[in-house]
């Protein structure tokens, strides 16, 4: 038996040899067929702008072949050495967080500097990859999934992270003192 297609001019046939008529399907991932998996990162040199791009990604599982928008399917994604990440150009010195404290004239601010120097530092990693991804209840349980450390040590040793090498993606993604 041998199937046949109609053109605009003619036929043409197909043997069923070889040929399958069983259609491809895209694949749609729900909360129950989600696999996470756990990666381990090293900040140290690395770009601040580049390693929150990739880590992004991550979370949002952007880097799956079975990428679903509008379902968590991103990996949990640790982060060490969080103060010793590299800001290029001025940076440093000139960007600043603002925040308001909700009284009139309450806009403060605080430099890359004063927030890497500061108390938190993980929280320059954490605004930089939050400002990445879509905001909304997604989003929100996707950064549930990034872990910030300041030292090389980190309390998940038990997930056994694999680790991700950013520095060797990308000759610009490292930056030397």
């Amino acid at each position: 038996m041998a199937l046949t297609f109609r053109r605009r001019h003619g036929t043409c046939r197909a043997a069923t040899k070889g040929f399958s008529t069983v259609m491809k399907s895209t694949v749609s991932l729900n909360a129950g067929t989600v696999r996470k998996g756990w990666v381990l990162i090293d900040a140290e040199g690395v770009v601040l702008g580049r390693l929150a791009t990739i880590i992004a990604n991550r979370l949002r599982g952007k880097h799956k072949p079975q990428f679903t928008p509008h379902v968590d399917c991103g990996d949990h994604v640790v982060v060490v050495n969080a103060d010793k990440v590299k800001i290029t150009g001025n940076k440093l010195a000139d960007r600043y967080f603002y925040w308001h404290t909700g009284f009139p004239g309450g806009i403060k601010g605080r430099s890359y500097a004063e927030r890497l120097a500061g108390k938190h530092p993980e929280s320059v990693i954490e605004k930089a990859v939050e400002r990445m991804i879509t905001r909304g209840p997604l989003a929100r349980r996707q950064m549930k999934n990034l872990h910030v450390y300041v030292g090389p040590a980190h309390p998940h040793a038990g997930a056994q992270p694999v680790p991700l090498d950013v520095a060797a993606l990308n000759p610009k993604n490292k930056r030397a003192a």
